[in-house]
């Protein structure tokens, strides 16, 4: 995937979870912009981070802002806090077979987005070469610590809940899938985010033991990019 127009700021503040205040690089204004990721990302917008914004001046339609807050620089490491990216790059995986998900025979032959199955909507529900019917999950990750990577940064009970539900959909003979999209390019291993959602981990290492296929990718990311990578170990 990749944006149509980015700029680079320096982050100030988050006053809420859907704001950030930054001084714009190109010419030192101080602006509040979107936040596209309503998770904690505490240890990412620091006060002086250095933060990619999507620029949307010349196509507001309805927005009220003027730029959106995408990625941040953690170090020399870029990650991309932008919360509708994982689904992007997880349907163009879907549709170009790169990488291929276990289990499935491509071409996919459908390849359905927002699929409800029991009481929520799953990211995607699909249909391999053979017939296989399968639904799958996305989640982003932007939390890294000495390069292990944890889902999620904050409790999550509709996380939870979308693991129960591919535990039923499993046990009803579809293919069912966790897919964890970390949103950087450096990691080593991924694991569910214990200490912080006990319950969550819980249902993911239940999960696991019932049907659910968990995978875990890093991404490619650039300022204006990002596309899957590589298969990280659980």
């Amino acid at each position: 995937m990749k944006y149509e127009k980015i700029c680079k700021a320096e982050f100030i503040e988050r006053p809420n979870r859907f704001v950030a205040v930054v001084r714009l690089k190109e010419d030192g204004r101080v602006v509040r912009v979107h936040v596209k990721n309503t998770g904690r990302c505490r240890e990412l917008l620091v006060p002086g981070a250095e933060v990619i914004l999507e620029d949307f001046r010349d196509r507001m339609g309805s927005r009220k802002m003027e730029y959106s807050l995408i990625a941040v620089y953690k170090g020399d490491l870029l990650i991309n806090m932008d919360s509708q990216a994982p689904n992007i790059v997880v349907g163009e995986m879907l549709r170009e077979g790169r990488p291929e998900l276990p289990g499935l025979e491509y071409p996919l032959s459908l390849i359905k987005p927002e699929a409800k199955y029991g009481d929520s909507r799953l990211d995607f529900y699909v249909e391999d070469a053979a017939g296989a019917k399968a639904f799958i999950e996305v989640k982003g990750v932007t939390l890294e610590e000495e390069g292990i990577v944890r889902f999620p940064d904050a409790p999550t009970e509709r996380g939870t809940k979308h693991l129960k539900e591919l535990v039923k959909a499993a046990g009803e003979g579809y293919g069912a899938y966790a897919v964890f999209v970390v949103q950087m390019d450096r990691a080593e291993r991924f694991e569910p985010n214990e200490k912080t959602d006990t319950a969550f981990a819980e249902a993911f290492h239940y999960a696991c033991g019932h049907g659910v296929e968990a995978l875990a990718y890093t991404c490619s990311v650039g300022e204006d990019s990002m596309t899957i990578s590589k298969q990280l170990d659980l």
